[in-house]
């Protein structure tokens, strides 16, 4: 089975999905994070949907002993332990979520609808990969 194709479709759907579930509104995320004052409860059922359908799933793979259909092998994550790169990672995103209300996948989604605000985000995401890019090739994390 052809990767780019495979790429290609899941990325359509999962802009689909955010595009049908409202998640590329900024201001729909941060309903979601504004705990004590208009609290906007979607997300969380995004998220549940998500859980919902996705953890079945990955049990059955794992119990299935097959290959994935386009790689030969499941690339699991290794590292266990909790240390500074995963929490400034980790803090990075959050604030970057909770002052534009964007995260990295509903932000490439919005780029065709242009815009200064989701323009700004895109390229403070570049700016912040390649930092941490540099930072972890010259032995920082």
């Amino acid at each position: 089975m052809n990767r780019t194709l495979v790429a290609a479709v899941s990325g359509l759907l999962f802009g689909a999905g955010l595009a049908l579930s409202g998640m590329m509104d900024p201001a729909r995320v941060l309903g979601f994070l504004d705990l004590f004052g208009a609290w906007d409860p979607t997300l969380a059922f995004v998220m549940g949907s998500a859980l919902a359908v996705n953890t079945p799933v990955q049990w059955w793979l794992k119990r299935r002993g097959a290959p994935p259909v386009c790689a030969p092998r499941y690339e699991l994550p290794t590292k266990t332990r909790v240390d500074a790169p995963l929490l400034v990672g980790a803090a990075c995103f959050g604030m970057g979520w909770g002052l534009a209300g964007y995260c990295p996948g509903p932000a490439l989604a919005s780029l065709p609808q242009g815009g200064a605000a989701v323009l700004g985000f895109v390229a403070a995401m570049i700016a912040g990969m390649a930092l941490a890019r540099s930072l972890t090739t010259r032995g920082g994390g």
